[in-house]
């Protein structure tokens, strides 16, 4: 098993679209990530919690995914599937209170099941970094950069990640 735990949130990486309705919805399975990881050649743990937008996250969701870490004391290295929106509220919340561990929040702008390259690449990218950094912090990983959560910000105006100084 990976000494890497994947705690899947929600967010618009994991949006599907309902024929119904027309409307996206956040699943609360892990089907985006399983279809990525499907052909690697390592094993995950995973854990589903949350299920929602992160514009509808609040301080019991940021409560749930900090005791979600601590319970698995025996890991030290975590990636965080999160809505991009309030990601840097997390990574701060994050920050705060989960000392002496690696934390990786990921996401996609795009939808896995619209269109699975950016999904699949931020995820790739960030278990790559993660595999590779014994340096506790927060970190963000999306649209190719990686960075402490302080110095990666969404920049809404280009629709993308950006490093910042």
């Amino acid at each position: 098993m990976s000494d890497i735990l994947v705690i899947n949130t929600g967010g618009t990486f994991n949006k599907r679209y309902n024929r119904l309705n027309g409307e996206l919805f956040v699943d609360n399975d892990s089907q985006a990530f399983e279809e990525i990881t499907s052909n690697w050649l390592c094993e995950f743990e995973i854990v589903n919690i949350v299920g929602k937008d992160s514009l509808e996250f609040d301080d019991d969701d940021r409560e749930l995914i900090k005791n979600n870490i601590n319970q698995h004391n025996s890991k030290n290295k975590f990636i965080i599937i999160h809505g991009t929106d309030t990601m840097h509220i997390t990574a701060d919340f994050l920050d705060k209170n989960c000392k002496d561990k690696v934390i990786v929040l990921t996401g996609a702008m795009v939808p896995f099941s619209i269109n699975p390259i950016e999904a699949t690449a931020n995820f790739a990218m960030s278990y790559g970094f993660l595999s590779n950094c014994d340096t506790s912090g927060i970190y963000i990983c999306m649209n190719g950069k990686i960075g402490e959560f302080t110095k990666v910000k969404k920049d809404k105006i280009q629709g993308k990640f950006v490093k910042t100084n």
